[in-house]
Protein backbone atom coordinates (compact mmCIF):
# COMPACT_ATOMS: atom_id res chain seq x y z
CA UNK A 1 0.00 0.00 0.00
CA UNK A 2 1.56 3.33 -0.76
CA UNK A 3 2.18 5.79 1.82
CA UNK A 4 1.02 9.76 1.27
CA UNK A 5 3.56 11.81 1.60
CA UNK A 6 3.00 14.81 4.14
CA UNK A 7 6.26 16.38 3.91
CA UNK A 8 6.17 19.79 1.54
CA UNK A 9 2.50 20.24 1.81
CA UNK A 10 -0.25 21.81 3.47
CA UNK A 11 -0.25 19.86 7.22
CA UNK A 12 -3.24 18.05 8.40
CA UNK A 13 -5.19 20.64 10.59
CA UNK A 14 -6.10 19.75 13.47
CA UNK A 15 -8.41 20.73 16.69
CA UNK A 16 -8.29 18.72 19.93
CA UNK A 17 -9.33 19.30 23.65
CA UNK A 18 -6.36 19.51 25.85
CA UNK A 19 -4.92 20.22 29.20
CA UNK A 20 -3.45 23.64 29.06
CA UNK A 21 -0.34 24.43 30.88
CA UNK A 22 -2.45 26.47 33.96
CA UNK A 23 -4.75 22.44 34.17
CA UNK A 24 -7.39 23.67 32.78
CA UNK A 25 -9.45 22.23 29.69
CA UNK A 26 -8.99 24.32 26.37
CA UNK A 27 -8.60 23.72 23.03
CA UNK A 28 -5.59 23.21 20.28
CA UNK A 29 -5.38 23.80 17.01
CA UNK A 30 -2.85 24.68 14.33
CA UNK A 31 -5.09 27.49 13.00
CA UNK A 32 -4.87 29.13 16.40
CA UNK A 33 -1.06 28.90 16.10
CA UNK A 34 -0.58 30.00 12.30
CA UNK A 35 -2.49 33.13 13.05
CA UNK A 36 0.09 33.95 15.72
CA UNK A 37 1.94 33.68 12.92
CA UNK A 38 4.36 30.45 14.60
CA UNK A 39 5.64 27.79 13.75
CA UNK A 40 4.14 24.54 15.55
CA UNK A 41 6.00 21.23 17.20
CA UNK A 42 3.51 18.26 17.17
CA UNK A 43 4.28 15.25 18.51
CA UNK A 44 2.60 12.18 19.54
CA UNK A 45 3.47 9.26 22.02
CA UNK A 46 1.84 5.84 22.61
CA UNK A 47 -0.02 6.69 26.11
CA UNK A 48 -0.18 8.25 29.03
CA UNK A 49 1.64 6.35 32.88
CA UNK A 50 4.21 4.66 30.25
CA UNK A 51 7.73 4.32 30.98
CA UNK A 52 9.46 6.66 28.06
CA UNK A 53 6.95 8.88 27.54
CA UNK A 54 7.28 10.65 30.55
CA UNK A 55 11.32 11.00 29.95
CA UNK A 56 10.48 13.11 26.14
CA UNK A 57 7.45 15.00 27.78
CA UNK A 58 9.47 16.24 30.80
CA UNK A 59 12.27 16.76 28.48
CA UNK A 60 10.12 18.92 25.79
CA UNK A 61 9.03 21.02 29.02
CA UNK A 62 12.03 21.73 30.78
CA UNK A 63 13.11 23.12 27.44
CA UNK A 64 9.90 25.30 26.53
CA UNK A 65 11.45 28.48 26.83
CA UNK A 66 13.83 27.42 23.95
CA UNK A 67 11.39 26.75 21.33
CA UNK A 68 9.21 29.95 22.85
CA UNK A 69 12.60 31.84 22.16
CA UNK A 70 11.98 30.32 18.34
CA UNK A 71 8.51 31.37 17.88
CA UNK A 72 7.22 28.13 18.65
CA UNK A 73 4.27 26.27 20.25
CA UNK A 74 5.20 23.00 21.25
CA UNK A 75 1.96 20.10 21.65
CA UNK A 76 2.14 17.04 22.59
CA UNK A 77 -0.79 14.22 21.35
CA UNK A 78 -1.40 10.52 22.84
CA UNK A 79 -4.95 8.56 22.34
CA UNK A 80 -5.72 8.94 26.03
CA UNK A 81 -8.53 11.35 27.37
CA UNK A 82 -7.61 15.01 28.83
CA UNK A 83 -8.71 13.34 31.93
CA UNK A 84 -5.77 11.00 31.82
CA UNK A 85 -3.59 13.98 30.74
CA UNK A 86 -4.82 15.91 33.98
CA UNK A 87 -4.30 12.50 36.00
CA UNK A 88 -0.97 12.28 34.80
CA UNK A 89 0.35 15.47 35.43
CA UNK A 90 -0.89 16.05 38.88
CA UNK A 91 0.95 12.75 39.56
CA UNK A 92 5.14 14.14 40.97
CA UNK A 93 7.36 13.52 38.91
CA UNK A 94 8.89 11.13 41.51
CA UNK A 95 5.99 9.07 41.23
CA UNK A 96 6.15 8.33 37.11
CA UNK A 97 4.11 11.78 37.12
CA UNK A 98 4.52 15.01 34.63
CA UNK A 99 3.98 17.39 37.17
CA UNK A 100 3.84 20.87 35.78
CA UNK A 101 4.33 20.88 32.27
CA UNK A 102 4.72 24.47 29.89
CA UNK A 103 2.88 23.45 27.16
CA UNK A 104 -0.66 21.52 26.03
CA UNK A 105 -1.02 17.92 25.97
CA UNK A 106 -3.78 17.04 23.51
CA UNK A 107 -6.49 14.22 23.50
CA UNK A 108 -6.94 12.92 19.93
CA UNK A 109 -9.16 9.99 21.46
CA UNK A 110 -11.31 9.82 17.81
CA UNK A 111 -7.92 8.75 16.45
CA UNK A 112 -8.81 11.11 13.59
CA UNK A 113 -5.61 13.40 13.63
CA UNK A 114 -2.52 10.58 14.12
CA UNK A 115 -4.00 8.84 11.22
CA UNK A 116 -4.09 12.09 9.39
CA UNK A 117 -0.56 12.62 10.26
CA UNK A 118 0.34 8.54 9.72
CA UNK A 119 1.15 7.61 13.19
CA UNK A 120 -1.68 5.49 14.09
CA UNK A 121 -0.91 1.68 15.25
CA UNK A 122 -4.41 0.05 14.85
CA UNK A 123 -4.42 -3.17 15.98
CA UNK A 124 -2.98 -1.52 19.56
CA UNK A 125 -5.10 1.95 19.33
CA UNK A 126 -2.22 4.05 19.97
CA UNK A 127 0.23 6.61 18.15
CA UNK A 128 3.72 5.81 17.18
CA UNK A 129 6.68 8.12 18.05
CA UNK A 130 6.23 10.59 15.62
CA UNK A 131 7.39 14.76 15.27
CA UNK A 132 6.56 17.12 12.82
CA UNK A 133 7.50 20.86 12.47
CA UNK A 134 5.50 22.92 10.50
CA UNK A 135 5.57 26.46 9.85
CA UNK A 136 3.62 29.19 10.30
CA UNK A 137 2.22 29.38 6.63
CA UNK A 138 1.11 25.58 7.55
CA UNK A 139 3.18 23.47 5.77
CA UNK A 140 4.35 20.15 7.08
CA UNK A 141 8.17 20.74 6.69
CA UNK A 142 9.76 18.46 8.74
CA UNK A 143 8.67 14.70 10.05
CA UNK A 144 10.32 12.34 11.87
CA UNK A 145 8.52 8.39 13.93
CA UNK A 146 10.11 6.12 15.32
CA UNK A 147 9.40 2.71 17.51
CA UNK A 148 7.72 3.79 20.62
CA UNK A 149 10.74 2.21 22.23
CA UNK A 150 13.03 5.18 21.40
CA UNK A 151 12.60 8.41 23.26
CA UNK A 152 13.49 11.96 20.97
CA UNK A 153 16.33 14.10 21.65
CA UNK A 154 15.59 17.64 22.30
CA UNK A 155 18.68 19.03 20.94
CA UNK A 156 18.11 17.55 17.61
CA UNK A 157 14.64 18.80 17.38
CA UNK A 158 15.77 22.33 18.19
CA UNK A 159 18.40 21.92 15.80
CA UNK A 160 16.02 21.11 13.35
CA UNK A 161 13.58 23.92 13.82
CA UNK A 162 16.62 26.33 13.75
CA UNK A 163 18.08 24.90 10.60
CA UNK A 164 14.51 25.59 9.19
CA UNK A 165 13.97 28.70 10.24
CA UNK A 166 17.28 29.86 8.33
CA UNK A 167 15.62 29.39 4.96
CA UNK A 168 18.68 28.17 3.82
CA UNK A 169 20.40 25.01 2.48
CA UNK A 170 21.88 23.35 5.80
CA UNK A 171 24.40 21.09 5.26
CA UNK A 172 24.67 17.60 7.43
CA UNK A 173 26.16 18.26 10.92
CA UNK A 174 24.90 21.51 10.71
CA UNK A 175 24.64 23.43 13.91
CA UNK A 176 22.92 26.69 15.28
CA UNK A 177 25.11 29.91 14.18
CA UNK A 178 27.15 27.92 11.59
CA UNK A 179 26.87 29.22 7.41
CA UNK A 180 24.04 27.76 5.02
CA UNK A 181 25.67 26.23 1.71
CA UNK A 182 26.05 28.99 -0.80
CA UNK A 183 24.51 28.22 -4.10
Amino acid sequence: MPVERLVGKPAPQFEMDAVMPNKEFGKVSLEQIKKQDKWTVLYFYPMDFTFVCPTEIIALSDRYDEFEDLDAEVIGVSTDTIHTHKAWINTPRDQNGLGELKYPLAADTNHVVSKEYGVFIEEQGIALRGLFIISPEGELMYSVVHHNNIGREVDEVLRVLQALQTGGLCPANWKPGQETLKV
